[in-house]
């Protein structure tokens, strides 16, 4: 049985009926293909040469509003099955009627006409290519799943009847998961309470290169586009290959584009650097004395504006949603600006006219009623930030700004203390029960009560208190390369990665062959990326000469070494040490991340050799779960996981496992007497930070216990890291998919 093409229609109109809006009119239509506003549809812009030319009347290779007008007037022709491409969307006035008693059941006919193989969902494959497919797929992975066909038949028959006579009584429920799904990214914002529609003072500016300008410099352009940014923030550097974009495009819409960044401790020589690699030659402005920050009351260094001539604010927020603190997507799934200009060249208001844009937050002049406090910088403040930041956030560090340097610290105080408020500065994640003794852990890096008090004290501050510099802390030095001392062996990757500027990227998988003559037992290693801004996390496993290497056994063999930044060497102690065997190969599977410049990456593991045979070898086990089943939209999706003890088990150490979903997990031992133990409980889990958990003492699991593993999975739209809610997810070794892992790493007495 074959569709008919009116149900197919039906469906079309009524979906894009609530996912856009502005497609409710033949002139409405015309304006969302003609992308750059000049009155024409170009065959660039709608790239379907079948429907082009129909409704190019006069040949002439363009098609006006006229002419669209004129044939969306009329019915448009009933392809004969869906194997017929469709043109451009057909207007709700151009739609055949359908009856609207029985539609639920046509529309189900035409479901299992199509799902060939009943599996509940459409393919790209079974839907033969028709232009419907990617109207339904709202998520563009190639697949109309289950969820979305069910907010389908909601708006089909929210549609059908609207199309009869109304009724509130008649009108199905939405969810909020259905509006999620179309309203999905940062967050919008009120736009009368961020200065939307307001003028901005024409602040007189020195750019980069020493010419003097103001915003009125460009009141002959038809606009004009600010973007905040950073030569440090994570999240402005992966944007950086978006603004090279975004410029050329604004040049030829006739707008104007210029480039502020508010951090006066970042240094000239490295944005000029940063830019050329770029290849971004917009002004840029230097906004040390954050004049034209405050008339525009910039809150990060992401932030975009669009001022139109008359310097009146039209939008402000997010370029797009491809990027943010703790994801990153392949493509952005809401354009944003590029929208908003859109509606400025049109003479409308945007759709959306504000949003929160997640990046590095600014710290503008504190407000006059901020407390004083008797926290200075220099006595309190700076040794806090030694202790507990300054080995990774300093210069040549692997985080991406210093934090030992005074206009540094006044720079990100605002980033600072969101970091360490929201539990992910210092990235530290167990929770210590309160009746607790003491602290098991021995790496346990989160910062004291006290420390956070004095430095949220001196941040909220008014005046924030320099003291005397002479009580300041001595620097400290840090190792050139290795921190475990000259390695007695050095094994690197077999060749270099390259990794693109955007998007996203598959795991990488290398292996390695050692020519080791003899067993050796390894007392440190140290795993070095060479480029350390795009090494997401490293896992590195040991194969016996001649071994079969599996690029899926992760959760099955463990680990030999890990990597996160921050955390990616290990000595052990005294008469303890982990095996490399004779001819032994290497595997390294890596997560890289791209920081918003194509670079290549060639890491290595330096190993020191025990000066003599241990009397303990240091070895990790995982209790994994495969059998993963994560429903589609769930935000608190729980799976457990247990196994026997099958000898008597010292623990040294844990490390769990997941990916963009994760939530929490939790490890727990039932003994054979009955009693339950909680080990070690993550509240907040944090895929960013791939952490060991070293116990101060070894804690001994006795043979013929239960070990087990609870995780909590969010697979929600709440959830801004969620490659996709709308998928049931089973384990798989792309960050898409999912894993469930709580390594343990324990020792066996040689």
């Amino acid at each position: 049985m074959k569709p008919h093409p009116s149900i197919l229609l039906l469906v079309c109109v009524l979906c894009s009926s609530v996912v856009q809006t502005h497609a409710q009119s033949v002139d409405g239509v015309f304006r969302k293909f003609d992308r750059n506003s000049d009155g024409k549809v170009t065959p660039d812009e709608l790239a379907n040469p079948k429907a082009f030319e129909r409704f190019d009347l006069d040949k002439d290779g363009a098609i006006t509003a006229a002419e669209y007008a004129k044939v969306s007037g009329n019915p448009a022709p009933a392809p004969a099955a869906p194997k017929e491409k469709e043109g451009p969307m057909p207007t709700a006035q151009a739609v055949p009627k359908a009856e609207t008693t029985g539609l639920s059941a046509q529309i189900e006919a035409m479901i299992k006409a199509v799902d060939k193989n009943a599996d509940g969902q459409i393919t790209k494959e079974e839907a033969n290519g028709a232009a419907w497919f990617t109207r339904l797929d709202q998520d563009g992975d190639g697949v109309v799943s289950a969820t979305e066909l069910a907010l389908m038949r909601r708006i089909v028959a929210a549609g059908a009847s609207s199309r009869g006579k109304s009724s509130s009584a008649n009108t199905p429920a939405v969810t909020p998961e259905d509006v999620k799904k179309v309203t999905s990214g940062p967050e919008m914002l009120k736009p009368g309470e961020v200065g939307i529609g307001r003028m901005i003072d024409d602040v007189k500016l020195r750019t980069l290169d020493g010419k003097e300008l103001g915003l009125g410099s460009f009141k002959d352009r038809k606009g004009l586009v600010i973007i905040m940014t950073s030569a440090t923030c994570p999240v402005s550097k992966r944007y950086l290959p978006s603004v090279a974009k975004l410029a050329a495009e604004l040049k030829d819409q006739g707008l104007g584009l210029l480039l502020v960044n508010a951090l006066g401790s970042e240094k000239p020589e490295d944005i000029r650097a940063q830019l050329t690699a770029a290849g971004v030659t917009a002004p840029y402005v230097h906004d040390i004395e954050k004049r034209l920050s405050l008339a525009l009351d910039a809150r990060t260094t992401t932030e975009v504006f669009l001022v139109d001539p008359a310097r009146t604010l039209i939008y402000r927020g997010a370029l797009d949603d491809q990027y943010g603190i703790n994801y990153n997507l392949d493509a952005p799934k809401h354009s944003y600006l590029r929208d908003a200009v859109a509606a400025l060249l049109r003479g409308e208001k945007p759709f959306v006219q504000a949003t929160a844009a997640p990046g590095c937050e600014l710290d503008l002049p504190a407000a006059a009623d901020a407390k004083s406090t008797t926290v200075s910088y220099h006595r309190d403040v700076a040794r806090i930030l030694q202790q507990n930041c300054v080995s990774c956030h300093r210069e040549d560090g692997i985080a991406p700004f210093a934090l030992d340097d005074l206009d540094e610290v006044k720079d990100r105080a605002k980033v600072i203390r969101r970091v360490v408020n929201e539990g992910s500065m210092p990235p530290w994640f167990a929770a210590i029960d309160k009746d607790a003794d003491k602290n098991p852990w021995a790496n346990d890096c989160s910062l004291s009560a006290k420390d956070k008090a004095d430095l949220f004290a001196w941040i909220d501050s008014k005046d924030r208190p320099l003291g005397d510099a002479a009580e300041a802390p001595a620097k400290r030095r840090y190792p050139a390369e290795w921190s475990i001392g000259k390695p007695d062996l050095v094994v690197q990757l077999s060749k270099a990665y390259d990794i693109k500027a955007d998007g996203f990227m598959p795991y990488a998988n290398d292996i390695v062959e050692t020519e080791l003559k003899e067993d050796r037992w390894v007392s440190a290693y140290e795993i070095l990326p060479s480029q350390r801004d795009v090494v997401h996390h490293v896992i590195v496993r040991v194969h016996e000469k001649g071994s079969e290497v599996r690029k899926a056994d992760e959760g099955r063999e463990g680990y030999w070494a890990i990597y996160v930044p921050g955390n990616g060497a290990c000595v052990y102690p005294e008469g303890f040490a982990r095996k490399m065997p004779a001819g032994a190969k290497v595997s390294f599977q890596i997560h890289y991340t791209p920081s918003g410049k194509a670079k290549k990456e060639r890491l290595k593991m330096g190993l020191v050799f025990a000066k003599q045979p241990p009397s303990n070898e240091v070895r990790t086990a995982p209790l994994a779960n495969p059998r993963l089943s994560i429903p589609p939209g769930a935000a608190r999706h729980v799976e457990t996981h247990s196994q026997r003890v099958p000898f008597d088990m010292p623990i040294m150490g844990f490390m769990p496992h997941m990916h963009t979903r994760g939530a929490a997990f939790k490890y727990e031992v039932t003994y054979a007497d009955g009693k339950t133990e909680t080990l070690l409980d993550i509240p907040r889990y944090d895929f960013n930070w791939q952490l060991r958990y070293d116990y101060k003492q070894p804690k001994l699991i006795p043979q013929g216990s239960t070990m087990k593993i609870t995780a909590v999975f969010d697979n929600s739209t709440g959830n801004k890291a969620n490659p996709d809610p709308s998928k049931l997810v089973k384990w798989g070794s792309q960050t898409v998919d999912e894993m469930m892992i709580g390594y343990i790493e324990y020792f066996r007495p040689l």
